[in-house]
């Protein structure tokens, strides 16, 4: 293929025909593809998998991370372990393009690697890699890890993807209508199509954004000085950047807010979470509309087609065979881990995610007694597993992974897995009868691990966050944690009586239900199932991203 003048390899759908490029620090495509760390990666993947699926006229722009995220592993006392193995892919393809980009006031080389959407099902992709021969370390290292913890290293990468991207863009002479920046790490392309176009308003007739935090001291900043001097803003004087973006260059370089003001339009992750980023943006002058547009995941991957065939055709008996065969499935897994065999006909909850403080991954053992009460149930005996990566240098989080893995070495009905990648959410999806997510509200942005979740036949156990008000029904598509007052109650208040809530809903509804009401219990499954297909498949949020963003 030449790839100097790259045309997409399928015929489009003239619905997509507006040209998009979407870059992203992470892409969770497939299980042997190890570039992405949690949400924002699986969120990136489906969408790309639905891109592909609706034929539409966009390509993915990433990083080749030569050591991933990083490989979850365990220490002699099974306690985390973080390392980083060298990965190679033989089904990425050399485009054979090399081109310099200037990082740090130097040039450095940057080679492109294309996944073919034949693969794996996905749009085009292009993955850019600064690991060569002919760059020192320093450079070759900026491609290294994904979310390095070394500031300087993190601004290289953000200019690698933005700055790289924009420019590969032109080394395909492959013209594109829209940029699109999943979060703003890929902001430098900005700078560049400024340098490009010499004129701030032709940026803004081609970038939308999309913002997944809620909170805007989460929202990175960075010394100006220090990205000017990184070459950050592609030659543009300091008077230049601050009339584009309305920011000073005496002040911390706030990224997200430089991206609504350089962007046609933006859109948050979720209705809520659209509400919070207007009502957190709106004091600024100049940024731009923020829609919403609700994360989704591809029910073409995710979902277990044999739980859905027996749910529509309303078979029982086959149905709840195939929820407990999947179960069995998953809990090989765990047996192989941790050495507990699990029994499929016992009540199962999971926790998996990122470990992040806010989400809250300990939080049943914030009540010891109850917990302890939980575990030993003899009347409704119960499962639960937790999983879920860390980053790997926040030492608070790993500290909340290893109390878990401590606590769960006295007790054979709980478990703590490693490995949180694409195929053990898969497993873990299809072993939770009941999926808990205890964000503390209003955190959560969207969280799409709940829509697999239900995709797999398991229930809903969550705060009021997120996308969780757009879909549950509580008690009959989910369970609802109720909502305390957030705004006034102190953390530790919240956190009190968010916790009673949990409990009191687990022993008084949920347990009682899954035991004492196996028809209640398929139906609220059922229901579930249905409710995420209908609204929460990334082909949905894919094909709202091209009406509400691409095509304004």
């Amino acid at each position: 293929m030449n790839f100097r003048n790259y045309t997409i390899p399928f015929e489009i759908n003239s619905e997509y025909s507006q040209s998009a490029a979407y870059f992203s620090m992470e892409f969770a495509i497939d299980q042997s593809l190890k570039i992405y760390s949690g949400g924002l990666g699986f969120l990136a993947g489906s969408h790309m998998r639905s891109a592909y699926t609706l034929k539409q006229n966009l390509v993915g722009i990433g990083i080749l991370w030569k050591y991933g995220y990083y490989d979850q592993s365990r220490n002699q006392d099974q306690t985390l372990q973080p390392n980083w193995v060298e990965k190679n892919y033989n089904f990425l393809e050399d485009t054979g393009i090399k081109f310099q980009i200037e990082v740090d006031s130097h040039p450095i080389w940057v080679k492109a690697f294309y996944l073919n959407p034949q693969t794996f099902g996905t749009a085009p992709m292009f993955f850019l890699s600064t690991d060569l021969p002919e760059n020192d370390f320093l450079a070759q290292s900026i491609s290294h890890r994904l979310y390095d913890s070394n500031t300087a290293t993190k601004v290289a990468q953000y200019i690698l993807l933005g700055k790289g991207g924009a420019k590969l863009l032109d080394e395909l002479n492959f013209e594109r209508n829209i940029y699109h920046l999943n979060e703003a790490h890929g902001l430098p392309a900005a700078f560049y199509l400024m340098n490009k176009f010499k004129n701030v308003n032709e940026v803004k007739k081609r970038l939308v954004f999309t913002t997944h935090t809620p909170e805007e001291a989460g929202n990175e900043k960075h010394d100006f000085e220090l990205c000017y001097k990184m070459s950050y803003f592609s030659g543009l004087n300091k008077d230049e950047i601050s009339v584009a973006t309305g920011l000073k260059t005496d002040e911390p370089f706030n990224h997200s807010l430089a991206a609504l003001r350089l962007s046609k339009i933006a859109n948050g992750v979720s209705k809520l979470h659209g509400e919070v980023a207007r009502k957190m943006w709106g004091k600024y002058d100049g940024i731009c509309e923020i829609k919403s547009i609700t994360n989704s995941q591809d029910f073409l991957y995710w979902a277990d087609k044999e739980l859905y065939k027996f749910a529509d055709e309303k078979d029982h008996v086959n149905f709840d065979g195939r929820k407990k065969y999947i179960k069995s499935q998953a809990f090989k897994t765990v047996a192989d881990q941790t050495g507990k065999w699990f029994d499929p006909n016992v009540f199962t909850m999971v926790w998996a995610r990122r470990f992040a403080g806010y989400k809250r991954a300990d939080f049943l053992l914030n009540d010891m007694n109850r917990f302890n009460q939980l575990l030993y149930n003899s009347k409704y005996p119960v499962q639960l597993i937790w999983a879920g990566k860390p980053y790997p240098l926040d030492h608070s989080a790993i500290d909340i992974f290893n109390k878990l893995v401590y606590e769960s070495k006295k007790h054979g009905n709980m478990a703590v897995l490693i490995g949180y990648e694409l195929e053990l959410s898969h497993q873990l999806k299809a072993a939770s009868d009941v999926w808990l997510n205890n964000p503390r509200v209003p955190r959560e942005a969207s969280g799409t691990s709940g829509m697999t979740a239900a995709m797999n036949g398991g229930i809903n156990f969550s705060t009021d966050d997120g996308w969780i008000p757009e879909f549950a029904k509580n008690g009959e598509n989910a369970f609802v944690i109720p909502q305390v007052d957030y705004e006034n109650l102190s953390i530790e208040q919240q956190d009190l009586q968010d916790l009673d809530h949990l409990y009191n809903i687990l022993e008084n509804q949920i347990l009682p239900t899954f035991y004492e009401n196996p028809d209640k219990w398929r139906e609220i499954t059922q229901n579930g199932m249905n409710d995420v297909r209908a609204e929460f498949n990334s082909d949905r949020m894919a094909d709202e991203y091209y009406q509400i963003l691409y095509n304004h």
